[in-house]
């Protein structure tokens, strides 16, 4: 099998537990090593990868694919010059801070033939996963609207510098805001228009910490819900149709499985407990039906797997720069609504 030669930005958190393991597990990529700024880690873990001093250190080294893994203000400047270096790249979300910088971004991966996929790597939860089969099982009916929540209870600030410091990534829009707003365009499309109340909660907090964004389409709407006082959380997804409602709680345990040193796996990995099934109340075959249903796994190898594939074999990014740009078009035209206080038409 060939095999991509992979680096990341840094070896914090995200490259710890959310890209090593499936890099290292995937039998097409070969870790070669990271950027390490101060911390040396990333040799602890993987004695035999390379720690880089310098950006330009990394992107002269034979490098196929990078991992733009370092704080969302700093995601355009490193991807530009990582695709200037003609290595393909992956950027996590938010995939940039303006929807001018994830244009450029696009423009110049296609200009130069590159791959540059963006890191939405929820959409292999398994909640996310089970949500997207009952919606193309079509047992709800017409879709009427729909409700998708992160929330979390913790008033305090984070210890991460760049989360709490006023800059153009920060606040809880562009960070779980993007699961979000992929999850509902991946789901239902891009939108007529918006709505959105963006908030500060916390005491001393400088950046926006609450998100209340409404979708519109033409026969429905979504509304997408994240904040951190939410002590006694709702379902993650609520989806009434004409027929029927499907409810189901956040329940992936990759995050969790992973932080612990789970080594991921194709058999038995992303399985949820059967406390956190969804419940479908709805009509089939002309019959009544109330139960919960068997959710499925979740694995982020899927989009590993994905970038495999579109490096080697050319396919489709599984989650292309314009898809990302798409996001960032949700996000402005969100911060322009909730400032003006007014619906903006897309």
């Amino acid at each position: 099998m060939q095999k991509i030669k992979t680096a990341l930005l840094s070896y914090g958190m995200s490259g710890k537990v959310f890209h090593t393991p499936f890099i290292v597990f995937h039998d097409g990529f070969e870790l070669v090593g990271s950027w390490e700024r101060s911390k040396k880690l990333i040799q602890q873990d993987y004695p035999n990868v390379k720690s880089y001093a310098t950006l330009g250190e990394l992107l002269q080294d034979d490098i196929d694919l990078v991992i733009v893994n370092t704080p969302v203000e700093t995601h355009f400047e490193y991807a530009k010059k990582v695709l200037m270096a003609g290595k393909h790249a992956i950027v996590e979300k938010s995939f940039t801070t303006t929807v001018a910088q994830a244009r450029e971004l696009d423009n110049l991966a296609k200009e130069k033939g590159l791959k540059l996929s963006v890191f939405q790597n929820r959409r292999w939860d398994s909640d996310f996963k089970t949500v997207q089969k009952v919606l193309n099982d079509k047992v709800l009916g017409e879709l009427v609207e729909a409700e998708f929540h992160f929330d979390r209870y913790n008033p305090l600030l984070s210890p991460k510098g760049h989360k709490e410091t006023a800059n153009s990534g920060a606040g809880i829009l562009r960070d779980l805001g993007p699961h979000l707003i992929d999850q509902a365009l991946y789901l239902f499309g891009f939108p007529q228009s918006v709505f959105a109340d963006i908030r500060v909660t916390r005491e001393h907090s400088l950046v926006d910490d609450c998100l209340d964004i409404l979708l519109y389409y033409p026969e429905f709407r979504v509304r997408l819900k994240a904040g951190f006082f939410v002590r006694e959380a709702l379902p993650a997804y609520v989806v009434h149709g004409k027929k029927g409602s499907f409810l189901k709680a956040r329940g992936d345990v990759q995050e969790d499985n992973l932080k612990v040193g789970a080594k991921p796996n194709l058999t038995s990995w992303g399985e949820e407990s059967v406390e956190d099934e969804g419940l479908l109340h709805t009509e089939i075959n002309g019959e009544l039906f109330r139960d919960k249903i068997s959710s499925l796994s979740g694995n982020y190898y899927g989009f590993f797997e994905g970038v495999y594939q579109s490096i080697i074999n050319d396919k489709r990014e599984p989650v292309t720069a314009q898809e990302g740009l798409q996001v960032m078009q949700i996000i402005e035209a969100a911060i322009k609504s909730s400032s003006q206080g007014k619906v903006v038409e897309l």
